[in-house]
C-alpha cells in the first residue's frame, strides 16, 4: 500500500511541474492564476497522501483543510484585484 501511495504522490508531482509551467509563462493573467490554483488543489491532496504514509492522517487533514481555504482566499483575491485593475484578460505584461 505504501508503494501505491509514493506512486500517486510522484504523479502528482509530475503533473504539478505541467501547471508550474502554465503558472511561469501564461500568457495571460488568467491563466497564471489558474496554474496557481491547480497547484494549491494537488498539494492539499499531496498532503493527505503524506497523512496517510505518515499514518498521522487526523493531523494531515487539518493542514490540508487550512492549506486549502488559504488557497481559496488567496486565488479569489488575487482575481478581484485583476478584475478590478481590467488586466485579468489582456496579454502579460511579461511578453
Amino acid at each position: 500500500m505504501t508503494t501505491f501511495f509514493l506512486s500517486v504522490a510522484l504523479g502528482l508531482c509530475f503533473l504539478m511541474l505541467f501547471a508550474l509551467y502554465r503558472a511561469l509563462f501564461g500568457p495571460t493573467v488568467l491563466d497564471r492564476l489558474i496554474g496557481v490554483n491547480a497547484i494549491g488543489s494537488k498539494t492539499v491532496v499531496l498532503l493527505l497522501l503524506i497523512g496517510f504514509l505518515y499514518e498521522r492522517i487526523d493531523m494531515f487533514v487539518d493542514i490540508a483543510l487550512a492549506y486549502a481555504f488559504l488557497n481559496f482566499v488567496a486565488v479569489l483575491a488575487a482575481s478581484r484585484y485583476f478584475h478590478k485593475r481590467k488586466g485579468l484578460y489582456e496579454e502579460s505584461f511579461m511578453d
